[in-house]
């Protein structure tokens, strides 16, 4: 308790957790839009290139100052873009090509111009080689001043441009037909990611910055499907991630901090991947589940109708052994959902016989007539072949809502019999 109350004291921490949360959530929100358009692999192509940018500025003014590093890491960043784009259109090379081609190409004359910077005099006391992996501990309050301004500038051109933002990133065809500025627009955008990155390489570097652009809305996209819960998810994630990665590298000396956000991300990131609400992995397993145990039940039902429909009598007492005749079950299967649907009240059970109950007859009923209008329709619609329609009937029986139901009877005219001549169920 009292370790922890000395490291929310220490000015240091302070000033780390500022900057890195401050880059952290400008970083997650204006990546927000680059992980909509499917730029991922650029933001990463972009981070790499800024590098030599931010070694020719320190070469040129001789001096590592924040505002120099700051414009030759711009510049760098929006030439490699640009060059992207040119060969892109220009040449025959493939997007994913082009993006490899100029991240190989500007990160290797990065790593030249850091290494000769290493051999002058006074190049060993630089720094510059922290900005592959980030620098977010040695960082002192006038770059936090400079560096949290210019995230507090992105964040804001984000807000006041979300409108033209949103609709450029789904539809910019539907933007054009608006009259919006799109290639304006798109510059801006372009020239907030770079802004960005160049901001974010302060905490993770340019190895690891695609992590903090891209990360937090991978994750984000997992809980919802609105933009706006999507941002602020996303900043959400990345703030907290900057402010534990800053402790956990606070706590134990030699600890990069960097590293540590990106790490605190990753889990994060994989955390939704397995337990987000609908779209994880745990959900949509316990989804598929109920799905194939409701496709189960619903086989069962049917052929418990099957039966007693050729033999004249729905309301008699079937052993399982009489199923055999209409359909083949594995047994374990069979006790698993026969137990289900004694649950449900769907079946009554005298012995070893089983009887429908009212309920279960209208749910058998529903499904058998469910079958035979998609076959029906498969037949006189589509004018597939009688061989063909029952396979595909006994997927859609299934899945049809009571509203294509609905459509099916109109569009059938309420038909009495299937293709096969056997009784359409109504409810009675």
């Amino acid at each position: 308790m009292q370790q922890a109350s000395s490291w929310i004291l220490d000015s240091s921490l302070i000033l780390v957790a500022a900057g890195t949360f401050l880059l952290a959530v400008s970083a997650a929100v204006v990546g927000s839009f680059t992980f909509l358009q499917k730029r991922s692999l650029v933001g990463d192509a972009v981070a790499h290139s800024i590098l030599p940018g931010v070694a020719a500025a320190f070469l040129f003014s001789g001096i590592k100052d924040p505002w120099w590093l700051m414009l030759g890491a711009l510049i760098s960043g929006w030439l490699s873009l640009s060059l992207m784009d040119f060969l892109s259109r220009k040449t025959k090379l493939s997007q994913d090509t082009a993006i490899a081609t100029v991240l190989s190409v500007f990160f290797g004359i990065g790593i030249l111009l850091l290494t000769y910077i290493q051999h002058l005099e006074s190049g060993h006391q630089s720094g510059l080689d922290q900005f592959l992996f980030g620098q977010a501990a040695a960082m002192k309050s006038r770059e936090l001043w400079i560096y949290g301004g210019l995230a507090l500038v992105l964040i804001l051109c984000t807000l006041i441009f979300f409108k033209e933002f949103k609709l450029l990133s789904f539809n910019p065809d539907f933007a054009q037909t608006l009259g919006l500025p799109v290639r304006g627009l798109r510059i801006l955008m372009n020239s907030l990611m770079v802004l960005a990155i160049a901001l974010g390489i302060q905490a993770v570097g340019v190895v690891l910055m695609a992590a903090l652009l891209i990360t937090p809305s991978a994750a984000a996209r997992n809980f919802t499907d609105r933009l706006k819960a999507m941002i602020v998810i996303a900043a959400l994630i990345a703030g907290f991630s900057a402010l534990l990665g800053s402790a956990i590298s606070f706590s134990a000396k030699g600890m990069p901090t960097g590293p540590w956000i990106v790490m605190c991300l990753s889990i994060l990131a994989l955390l939704s991947l397995f337990l987000a609400p609908k779209k994880g992995m745990l959900a949509r397993m316990l989804l598929q589940k109920r799905h194939q145990q409701k496709i189960n039940d619903e086989n069962l039902l049917k052929a418990f109708y099957h039966y007693g429909e050729r033999h004249a009598n729905l309301a008699q007492w079937i052993q399982l052994k009489d199923l055999e005749e209409v359909r083949d079950f594995a047994e374990e299967d069979q006790s698993k959902v026969l137990k289900r649907l004694i649950h449900k009240g769907h079946l009554l059970r005298k012995g070893e016989a089983f009887q429908f109950s009212r309920a279960g007859l209208d749910e058998a009923r529903r499904v058998v007539r469910l079958h035979r209008l998609w076959e029906m329709y498969l037949s006189q619609r589509l004018r597939l072949k009688s061989d063909h329609i029952h396979p595909n009937a006994e997927t859609m029986e299934h899945i049809i809502s009571p509203e294509i139901e609905a459509q099916l009877l109109e569009e059938l005219d309420y038909p009495d019999k299937d293709p096969h001549q056997s009784p359409i169920p109504y409810r009675s």
